[in-house]
């Protein structure tokens, strides 16, 4: 049993900048960051996997970067120059196993562990 602890979230002006940070209680392989506007479906943000691998979603490139701590199991996600449409609940995601394709790592489907969330809103 894996739970996740998702923290960090609040308010910021459109630009501004948040870090959100997801620890993990138990042993991961795969962590990932999801998130949820109101009336919107739930969207993969950023993955990590110990295997090196990181995605991202195109609408969060180059302005999210997504680390891990591996000493204490904690997720961070880094978000700069945010826009209002960054507004929605964020979600730590959490698999064990390895086997997952890259293309398939943004998709909440896969993934069994949740953390409770964290609220970002961006303002304009």
């Amino acid at each position: 049993q894996v739970q996740l602890q998702e923290s960090g979230g609040g308010s910021v002006q459109s630009g501004g900048s948040l870090r959100l940070s997801c620890a993990a209680s138990g042993s991961t392989y795969l962590m990932a960051w999801f998130r949820q506007a109101q009336g919107k479906e739930r969207e993969g943000v950023a993955a990590f996997g110990k295997d090196g691998n990181i995605e991202y979603a195109e609408s969060v490139k180059g302005r999210f970067t997504i680390s891990h701590d591996n000493v204490n199991n904690t997720m961070y996600l880094q978000m700069n120059s945010l826009k209002p449409e960054d507004t929605a609940m964020y979600y730590c995601a959490a698999r064990r196993d390895s086997a997952l394709a890259y293309s398939l790592r943004l998709k909440q489907i896969y993934y069994i562990y949740w953390g409770q969330g964290t609220r970002v809103t961006v303002s304009s």
